[in-house]
């Protein structure tokens, strides 16, 4: 693995990049670049503010974590593509990899990597990790997506009753999954709580609607897309939905949200994909 400074870097672009805040709950915007690359994309946050993602360089995608100023590379050894999606609060990050064209799931922990792959899948890709060690996911099997649930060794399918596909994408700490499935030619999101109840989550007006990570709190953050144009946003406890849109971007979408609310994620501008971290 690789590590370089990036301290001087992130406050230069805290200075240059602070951006407008699009309401109430979302107060600053952060631009997160990692130098060099083409393209950054963040996507999980836990509550020390380490951030989890992954960096184009030409046409390969490394995995990083940014902690504390300091940007450290992850990579599966041998992968052509490795690509961390959630960290939690002890440090351990999921995610997944590609080798020899197949894509694998990984855990990462201590410095230690550990494949993750479901019985029978074609593909198999972790998203979601909670302090307890749950895993969740989405994986592949004869040519239909499926989510899983990862717990003390045993993999569980998740799947939406009339669905033609389904993928779980956030877990925290009590157990609540979000994730999305496909119905009719439409994409929801959905909540699947600790007891078992599943409640379904759509943007209003919206075409798709696909939260990507849940706190402990209950706030949900993901993305939505109307007319063509992909927004993120914040739905808190009490379904109440905000937008999060980077002044000036093409796109803005939400990936992970922590404890305190600060939610990690990409926009596109200038045809660049950027980082950014909100507060």
């Amino acid at each position: 693995m690789r590590t370089f400074k990036v301290a001087a870097f992130y406050s230069l672009v805290i200075m240059l990049t602070r951006l407008v805040p699009v309401s109430a709950q979302v107060s600053d915007f952060v631009t997160i670049d990692v130098p060099g690359a083409s393209a950054t994309l963040p996507r999980g946050i836990n509550p020390e503010g380490d951030v989890v993602g992954f960096y184009g360089v030409g046409s390969v995608f490394r995995g990083f974590l940014l902690h504390q100023g300091l940007v450290t590379d992850i990579e599966v050894p041998g992968a052509s593509a490795t690509r961390p999606r959630s960290i939690n609060p002890q440090g351990d990050i999921v995610g997944f990899y590609v080798a020899g064209g197949v894509t694998h799931g990984f855990l990462f922990v201590e410095g230690s990597f550990t494949t993750i792959d479901v019985p029978g899948a074609s593909s198999t890709q972790p998203f979601g990790i909670n302090p307890r060690g749950d895993i969740v996911g989405q994986y592949s099997a004869g040519g239909i997506s499926h989510g899983f649930l990862f717990r003390a060794g045993t993999f569980a399918v998740i799947d939406v009753p009339g669905a033609s596909s389904a993928g779980a994408f956030g877990i925290n700490p009590r157990g609540d999954i979000v994730g999305q499935y496909s119905a009719g030619g439409v994409t929801h999101g959905f909540l699947l709580d600790k007891h078992g109840s599943f409640t379904t989550i759509d943007v209003p007006g919206a075409s798709s609607t696909q939260p990507l990570g849940i706190n402990p709190r209950g706030d949900i953050s993901g993305m939505y897309v109307v007319a063509g144009t992909t927004h993120g946003f914040l739905r808190d406890k009490d379904a109440n939905f905000t937008s999060i849109d980077v002044p000036g971007a093409f796109s803005t979408a939400a990936q992970g949200i922590n404890p305190r609310g600060d939610t990690v994620g990409t926009y596109t501008t200038g045809g660049v994909t950027h980082g950014f971290l909100a507060r």
